[in-house]
């Protein structure tokens, strides 16, 4: 087989140390290996690297092992080394062999043979941009977690408060919910805190806030509303942050947020998942397949059995979903209209999952072409099956003619 890396190195990589194995030119064109272990400490693994430099290596791969990977790839990356994080299903070793040692030769003889593809790894800001989306994303979700909490717990007390006020945490209902956990219980004077167009229901209020509060309730609640106080706080501070580092992607971002179901928020976690160099993915359809939102191949004997969609992506796979939601939504625009007429034949849920890819292609296109989205219009699929109707008609008129006509094809 031929060699394509003359010098290269193969590092498998646990918490606590890491396996290299570098492969170079021997004596009588025979290929020469050397196999060392290092700890994770930063010490060690600088003398890993300088290990490398001593052997001329210059190609590195390594699998990504959850995060222990990422402390080698920086210092690494830092020191000018070519690198490659490949996906450890990819390079699975014959069973009954496995050790670290064996992974770490047969990574590097397989790099050496040009045998390996890259996994995606971004750019060190959009790393940064994405370290702090995904933590807003889990704040958000632990916040409302404590909302949901809050709920629960007036259930139980017996106050209904969410059957007449929309926003149970909005300004009348957390001055209401204040005042029960210093102790005020009675009805009249909770429900005089209401607010604006909330005054209207004072009567309903009156008797949403007869229960049974308890001090118990008091001390839940209370505990509830401090914590997700202290979330909305860390949001805002990860959202001012957001829009320090993303600044530099701020046109991309803008670009995105024209897109039908993709909001402010939701651009920039699509920007901090894909980044915004296009060039890494060849076309749409790579970027769809590395993102696990393109249907998969599994045909065997002839047969098609299930194909559904990998794992790819999660982060980027709920913000995808969330979008095609919010776009099903929208009034007279393509993609709702491909939402609506995919539900009625494969259920609303696979539709999202289809509309969710539609929305990542079109992102892949307004990224690369540094464009707005302009869209096709609800109407979309009525004027092309019109016009596909027009079309076949015209040929069947040339074909009895005796004309030979033969269509080109089109995407669809």
């Amino acid at each position: 087989m031929d060699l394509v890396m003359q010098r290269c190195a193969g590092v498998d990589i646990g918490k606590n140390e890491v396996v290299a194995c570098v492969r170079t030119p021997g004596e009588a064109g025979r290929r020469r290996k050397e196999t060392l272990t290092f700890s994770t400490f930063t010490s060690q693994l600088e003398a890993m690297a300088e290990w490398f430099t001593a052997n001329g290596v210059t190609q590195v791969v390594m699998e990504a092992t959850g995060s222990y990977w990422k402390p080698v790839w920086y210092l690494l990356e830092e020191r000018g080394f070519e690198l490659m994080l490949v996906n450890a299903r990819h390079v699975k070793v014959v069973p009954g062999r496995k050790t670290d040692v064996a992974d770490a030769e047969w990574l590097a003889e397989l790099l050496e043979h040009g045998l390996l593809r890259g996994s995606f790894v971004p750019p060190v800001a959009i790393r940064e941009l994405r370290d702090l989306t995904r933590y807003r994303k889990r704040l958000i979700q632990a916040h409302t977690s404590e909302c949901q909490r809050i709920h629960k717990t007036l259930e139980d007390a017996g106050i209904k408060l969410d059957s007449v006020a929309s926003d149970v945490l909005g300004v009348s209902g957390r001055a209401m919910l204040r005042a029960l956990v210093a102790g005020e219980r009675d009805p009249e004077v909770l429900a005089d805190m209401s607010k604006q167009r909330l005054r209207k229901k004072i009567p309903q209020l009156r008797e949403a806030l007869r229960g049974r509060f308890r001090d118990h309730h008091a001390l839940l609640v209370g505990m509830c509303l401090d914590h997700a106080e202290y979330l909305e706080a860390r949001i805002g501070d990860l959202d001012a942050q957001v829009d320090r580092v993303i600044a530099p992607f701020a046109e991309a971002r803008d670009h995105l947020d024209t897109v039908t179901g993709v909001g402010k928020r939701a651009a920039e976690c699509v920007i901090a998942e894909i980044g915004i160099d296009m060039t890494v993915f060849p076309s749409s359809a790579h970027l769809a397949s590395w993102a696990g939102r393109c249907p998969g191949n599994n045909v065997t004997g002839g047969k098609r059995r299930s194909a559904k969609t990998n794992k790819g992506n999660i982060w980027l796979a709920d913000v995808l979903a969330e979008c095609a939601w919010a776009a099903a939504r929208s009034r007279d625009t393509y993609l709702s209209a491909q939402f609506w007429r995919l539900a009625r034949r494969i259920g609303k849920k696979r539709a999202a999952v289809a509309v969710g890819h539609s929305i990542l292609v079109i992102c892949w296109h307004l990224l690369t072409n540094d464009c707005d989205y302009d869209d096709l219009g609800g109407d979309y699929f009525t004027r092309r099956s019109t016009t596909d109707h027009h079309r076949d008609h015209l040929v069947r008129q040339l074909q009895g003619l005796g004309y030979s006509v033969t269509l080109a094809k089109t995407a669809a």
